[in-house]
């Protein structure tokens, strides 16, 4: 693992990244062939190849689940995943997604979540930070790939940016 650039990323194949996520692999296929939620790491090319999945990929794929489960039809849901993808990766983990069931709101403090609430709105939330935790769980254990080499454990490769940010944060 050593000879691993600072770019490099763990990449997740579809059967990985639907447990991590928690979905069934017709879902991961249809989310990413609608362009719902594609895989950073490799798209598909073709008959036998393989896609791999990044962790922020996983992280999306895990809270388009949530939401589903809650209600959240899908054309809103496409709006957040676009959403988030706008944002950086330092700003995800500070982000609650709240929604009544049909639209869903962003929130980054606590006031806003409670303004929220307060304005009868808010019927469910999503703390990204503790679903990007879960990941990070489900992850730990799981095989994966970097440059066609397999590693196992999300923590055991620190090439990326979300494992650099751990790092410095002292997680």
């Amino acid at each position: 693992m050593d000879d691993l650039s600072p770019t490099d990323e763990i990449g997740y194949r579809g059967a990985t990244a639907c447990s991590a996520a928690g979905i069934s692999y017709r879902q991961l296929d249809y989310w990413a062939r609608t362009g719902l939620v594609e895989p950073s790491v490799r798209v598909a090319m073709g008959s036998g190849s393989s896609r791999l999945y990044g962790f922020r990929d996983i992280l999306v794929l895990k809270i388009v689940k949530r939401l589903l489960d809650a209600g959240v039809s899908l054309q809103n849901i496409r709006t957040a995943v676009n959403h988030l993808r706008e944002r950086g990766v330092k700003e995800l983990e500070a982000i609650t997604l709240m929604s009544d069931g049909a639209s869903i709101y962003e929130c980054i403090s606590p006031d806003q979540i409670i303004d929220l609430l307060a304005g009868g709105q808010g019927v469910f939330g999503i703390a990204v930070g503790k679903v990007w935790s879960e990941v990070e769980g489900s992850l730990a254990t799981l095989q994966g790939e970097v440059n066609g080499k397999t590693v196992v454990g999300y923590d055991n490769v620190d090439s990326d940016e979300l494992a650099e940010r751990r790092k410095r944060k002292g997680a």
